[in-house]
């Protein structure tokens, strides 16, 4: 883990000097998913606090067998409006925000747990959208923003999107920056751009992506599913 940890922030290096930026405003999200809660603590003694799931059903006893610990959670996957209440029990950042009606139920649920989550727009960069992978289309951007900002207990953090397959990730990731510029009209601090994982973390680096989540390159091939 610590070799491969050190050559992602290496990657990230290599980056951002290319792309002219500071590694440090780079926040890598460990994405734990189907890998045991041991590994999590392990990444998190070597320095990491950000980790990601996408599962609720793995994530909440997960983050219940790390609690204690100064762990920054994220939330990445689709999300369904039944799993928001147990999602804001633990999750920091909700990436996966793709329509009102979620917007609503993380604010309800937000709101009886007492806490406050960060959300960022999901944004579809598929061409035609694809439902499956969920996100919207960077036009109804605005829509879902005005909702998070609304929304007491939800804070609009910004941006996320997945390079479409098949794509040149360089290319895809382009109409991240106006999603963001429109966001940021919502809120000026909304500024993440939660992009990159481990195959085009260069390419969403130098598309302006603040946040990567990196899985495969820092813990290997996943496990077979939790079930």
């Amino acid at each position: 883990l610590e070799k491969n940890l050190a050559e992602v922030r290496s990657r990230i290096a290599a980056a951002c000097a290319a792309a002219g930026r500071d590694p440090g405003e780079i926040t890598l999200i460990a994405i734990t998913k189907t890998q045991p809660p041991s590994d999590v603590l392990l990444l998190h003694e070597l320095g990491l606090t950000d980790f990601g799931e996408n599962k609720d059903q793995e994530a909440a006893p997960k983050a219940a067998a790390c609690a204690g610990q100064p762990i920054r959670w994220h939330f990445v996957g689709q999300l369904q409006t039944n799993k928001a209440s147990s999602v804001a029990r633990y999750a920091d950042v909700v990436h996966s925000v793709d329509r009102v009606r979620l917007v609503r139920a993380l604010g309800a649920a937000a709101g009886k747990a007492g806490r406050e989550l960060t959300c960022l727009v999901q944004v579809d960069l598929d061409t035609p959208a694809d439902p499956a992978r969920g996100g919207v289309p960077p036009g109804q951007v605005l829509e879902v923003a005005e909702a998070i900002e609304a929304e007491p207990g939800l804070i609009l953090g910004g941006v996320m999107a997945i390079a479409p397959l098949d794509a040149d990730p360089a290319q895809a990731f382009v109409p991240l920056r106006s999603c963001s510029l429109t966001v940021r009209a919502v809120n000026p601090t909304a500024t993440i751009i939660s992009a990159g994982m481990s195959a085009d973390l260069e390419a969403a680096i130098g598309n302006g992506a603040t946040h990567v989540r990196i899985g495969t390159a820092l813990l290997g091939a996943r496990r077979p599913p939790v079930r």
